[in-house]
């Protein structure tokens, strides 16, 4: 079911949303990012996917200013840069979410009293086309594939999906690894498309179901596609879209991704020095990981500096030791010229410094 944006005066319904950052109003990797969808990856809007493969096509992946009025202020918007209208078989692209199967509980799934779950969402393009929406049970390799229509307005679906009760054998895992994929096919070749949708009740996956009567974004370098408010909730009924406070989404988003300094002249952590040739400094996460993160640096020539004793080292990288869920400790083993027990900080110098901790599904 579809229909126009409702009364967002309504009282919110708090904690009903499964989806982080579904009013996609943090990225804190990109705003923007060209020469997308040969591959996937964490891009711009904080836990969105693109994923992308086997395709000539490619696009630029932006966070952007041009939510319905009264939902969001932001969208994800993808712009098709290359066209690919000889679509081999293998091809691929959508947008995923991923989640852990620790925070489904709620769903039941696989057991006598499985819930529906409903999803809503607000989308527009800039042309009609016909699009998939399915969700993908990653622990038992089960699916259900729903279809939905784009205009060039704002339009709210609403897509209910049946309870999934199977004989019992299929709930999701109760860890922190992922157990179901949420997915808005965009583009995809016959592995995917030549079948027949399966959209009625979860079955165990078929490849030529999951995206069976979907149209092509690549089809033109006319087409753009914008989404936001995005809602997961248990039960038959779509309630108005949840209004988070941005302090909490961001929160949220940092259990799987820190971004802890980018950009020049940012302090990244007190330091001292453990050899006359290395130092170290900790870095405690604002919140817990998901898992022990691994270090995201940007690698350059005297990029970020050890200052200690009114002296500074160039420093070009970092290396993580001894990360825990929330903390870790950065070191350099090879840029450093100081004295043992020196204390100091570690400083970015360059534009382009990054330090961040990832642990993402």
């Amino acid at each position: 079911m579809t229909k126009a944006r409702t009364n967002a005066s309504a009282s919110p319904a708090v904690g009903r949303n499964m989806i982080i950052n579904g009013a996609m109003n943090v990225a804190q990797r990109s705003a923007s990012v060209a020469d997308l969808g040969a591959t996937e990856g964490y891009f711009t809007v904080d836990r969105f996917v693109l994923a992308g493969g086997n395709t000539a096509g490619r696009l630029t992946m932006s966070q952007t200013a041009d939510g319905p009025n009264g939902i969001s202020a932001n969208c994800l918007k993808l712009d098709c840069t290359t066209a690919d209208t000889s679509i081999a078989a293998a091809e691929t692209l959508n947008i995923q979410h991923r989640f852990e199967g620790q925070n489904l509980q709620r769903i039941g799934k696989g057991k006598v009293g499985a819930q529906q779950i409903t999803l809503s969402f607000y989308v527009k393009a800039s042309a009609a086309f016909t699009f998939g929406c399915e969700l993908y049970d990653n622990d038992n390799a089960r699916q259900i594939t729903k279809l939905y229509n784009t205009t060039t307005d704002w339009v709210r679906h609403e897509i209910t999906f049946p309870a999934d009760v199977d004989d019992g054998s299929s709930p999701f895992d109760d860890d922190n690894a992922i157990s179901l994929y949420l997915l808005f096919w965009l583009h995809a070749g016959s592995n995917f498309t030549s079948g027949t949708l399966n959209s009625s009740s979860w079955a165990n996956q078929t490849s030529a179901n999951r995206a069976a009567g979907i149209d092509s974004f690549f089809s033109s370098t006319d087409n753009n596609f914008f989404i936001t408010g995005v809602q997961m909730e248990v039960g038959p009924v779509a309630t108005e879209f949840e209004q988070e406070d941005i302090g909490t989404t961001l929160s949220k988003c940092q259990r799987y991704y820190y971004e802890h300094a980018a950009g020049a002249n940012k302090i990244i952590s007190n330091a001292a020095a453990y050899t006359s040739s290395s130092a170290y400094g900790e870095v405690n996460f604002p919140t817990a990981m998901r898992a022990a993160p691994a270090l995201v640096v940007n690698d350059i020539g005297n990029g970020y500096t050890f200052y200690k004793n009114g002296a500074s080292d160039p420093i070009n990288d970092f290396t993580l030791q001894g990360a825990t869920t929330t903390a870790g400790q950065l070191l350099n083993e090879s840029d450093v010229s100081a004295t043992v027990g020196h204390a100091g900080f570690f400083w970015t110098l360059n534009a382009n410094c990054l330090v961040a901790f990832q642990a993402e599904l």
